[in-house]
Formats: structure tokens, C-alpha cells, sequence
């Protein structure tokens, strides 16, 4: 985690009341800890780490989590262990047509830990055959982060 939980909470509530939709409290509590990290988490890490200052329910985490991907806050990427993995959208969002930006992402092969890879150009390239049209792009790099290098 890049900070605390609990200091992230008052952007989490400013972030979702910018949704115009409900300020909830597990909202709120789901949002802080994608805001902490610095890596794309778990469900079970989310579960986790709230629950040592609040009770949450399972549930409501997945639902909280689905939501944040819904509304554009967030995105899910999957894991080799087919577990999805949650983070922020930041700059990743296409502010002007609501449409999700093309980027790729880095897992560490040493620790599992996924990264977003910003620095990404905006637009992939890629040639599809005749007749194809993709609906979103998956580029992952595998190798060794900058913690486990």
C-alpha cells in the first residue's frame, strides 16, 4: 500500500459523491483501500485489510468492487491464479466519450503483484482480420518488479 487505508477515506468520499450516486459506508471503505494501493489487489486483500478496522461482509465487497468497474472508478484485471485483481482508473479513463483507454499492465513473476503500466501509448495498433472487432485489449508484461529485481 502506498498509504493508509483510513487517510484515503476522505477521497473515496469525494469520488463517489462525484458518481451522484449513494455515499455508502462500505463504498467508501472499498474505494480508500484501492486508493492506498499501489499495485492491483484481491478481493480477499480489500476483505482483508478492512476488516481489521471494520467488519465487512464478503459479499458487498464483490458487489462494492463490481460497482467501482461499472462507474468507471476502477478495472479489473485477471490473474494467472484466475483471481481478479482491482485498480483505479486514473488517467486510464477517457474523459471526453466515457470509453476506457487501451493500456497494459506488469506482473511479477517473483512476488505476483500486478502494476498498471502508464506510459503506455493511448492507442494500441494492432491489425485485426477481416470481420474482427475487439471490445478491450489484455497486454500483460511478466518479469521481475522493480522490488524483486
Amino acid at each position: 500500500m502506498k498509504t493508509t487505508y483510513l487517510a484515503c477515506i476522505p477521497g473515496a468520499e469525494s469520488q463517489i459523491r462525484a458518481t451522484g450516486e449513494r455515499l455508502t459506508q462500505p463504498r467508501v471503505a472499498v474505494l480508500a483501500m484501492l486508493l492506498a494501493a499501489d499495485h492491483a489487489i484481491s478481493h480477499q486483500d480489500v476483505a482483508s485489510a478492512i476488516a481489521t478496522h471494520r467488519p465487512i461482509d464478503r459479499v458487498t465487497v464483490y458487489r462494492v468492487l463490481d460497482w467501482l468497474v461499472e462507474v468507471g472508478i476502477a478495472h479489473r484485471i485477471a490473474g494467472d491464479d484466475r483471481v481478479w485483481r482491482f485498480m483505479l482508473n486514473h488517467e486510464h479513463r477517457n474523459h471526453t466519450d466515457g470509453v476506457r483507454q487501451q493500456h497494459a499492465h506488469f506482473t511479477c513473476n517473483q512476488c505476483g503483484q500486478t502494476f498498471c503500466l502508464n506510459d503506455m501509448p493511448g492507442k494500441l495498433n494492432f491489425r485485426l482480420p477481416a470481420g474482427f472487432k475487439s471490445s478491450e485489449v489484455d497486454l500483460t508484461y511478466r518479469g521481475a518488479c522493480a522490488r524483486c529485481s
